[in-house]
């Protein structure tokens, strides 16, 4: 069923195709950092492998809640590993066992891709007349910052 909430069809499916798309990325994230906890070794392992943890675990929650915004809108939410992949901007790396270094430099990289990407959305959900969209992605989008920034500090 339609939700009438003041957003046009149109804007409305706009909407739900980009948090598809936000979904996608936060889920090849999520997969991608705990792939990491799971093979991470050397000098600060257990650091790394808590903070791994406490990571994915935060995505864990927000891939809830984005799959929820887009039910909200009206619309299903995809969930198979195909579609994640084939809506994520993010890239994985199948059979590729990094190092601890190049772990942190990917996370860092693929956090701030989205901060970036998340940004890019806000206006579009502002022009959609969906505020809550906008809102929403602005409290992703300070999440994904907070923990760049911690994995940042490890490269100091």
């Amino acid at each position: 069923m339609t939700p009438h909430i003041g957003i046009s069809t149109k804007n409305l499916k706009k909407s739900t195709s980009i948090l598809a798309t936000i979904l996608s990325n936060e889920m090849t994230l999520y997969v991608k950092t705990r792939k990491f906890h799971w093979n991470i070794s050397g000098n600060s392992f257990m650091e790394l492998h808590k903070l791994f943890e406490d990571q994915y675990r935060i995505l864990e929650a927000q891939i809830d809640e984005v799959a929820e915004r887009i039910s909200q809108l009206g619309e299903k939410t995809i969930g198979t590993m195909k579609e994640f992949i084939e809506n994520s901007t993010l890239k994985e790396s199948p059979k590729e066992y990094a190092s601890q270094k190049h772990m942190l430099e990917e996370l860092l990289e693929n956090h701030e891709q989205l901060v970036t990407e998340f940004r890019d959305y806000i206006p579009v959900f502002d022009e959609a007349n969906d505020a809550g969209s906008a809102d929403f992605i602005t409290g992703l989008l300070q999440e994904h910052e907070k923990m760049a920034w911690i994995l940042r500090r490890y490269q100091a």
